[in-house]
């Protein structure tokens, strides 16, 4: 196995506008490009999704693939948090506040995400020197 299979995936709501801004700050702040990325809608996102015993139809968490293991909602942002550039990392020491109530939030969030940002017809086309993060490009 190559060392890029061994990096991180984040697969995210491809129609989502919050999310995509969310990738393209993490993308800024990932200035190593530890973390490739997917959309849950894509083929290999779908494929991750079943992979890892998790639904292709509800699309209300990121999910980050880490290790073999998929880590969801507010522990799959966290996650991610911890993987990038400068101060964003210390916000992983949230992960001592029990899922349940991270979750909360997260989920009210992920509810409203549509209404509060609004959503695009089609998933994000990354520009040509980040393609190679992209899984299914």
């Amino acid at each position: 196995m190559q060392d890029q299979d061994l990096k991180p995936i984040l697969l995210f709501d491809g129609v989502c506008n919050l999310c995509n801004n969310s990738v393209q700050f993490i993308i800024r702040n990932d200035k190593q490009g530890k973390i490739r990325f997917a959309a849950l809608q894509s083929e290999t996102g779908q494929k991750l999704l079943k992979l890892h015993g998790l639904s292709t139809k509800q699309l209300q968490s990121l999910v980050l693939i880490e290790n073999g293991k998929a880590y969801t909602h507010s522990t799959g942002a966290l996650r991610v948090a911890r993987l990038l550039d400068g101060g964003w990392s210390l916000l992983y020491g949230f992960v001592i506040v029990p899922a349940f109530i991270r979750n909360v939030i997260y989920r009210f969030v992920g509810a409203n995400r549509y209404k509060w940002f609004g959503k695009k017809d089609n998933c994000m086309m990354p520009a040509p020197a980040l393609k190679a993060r992209f899984m299914d490009q």
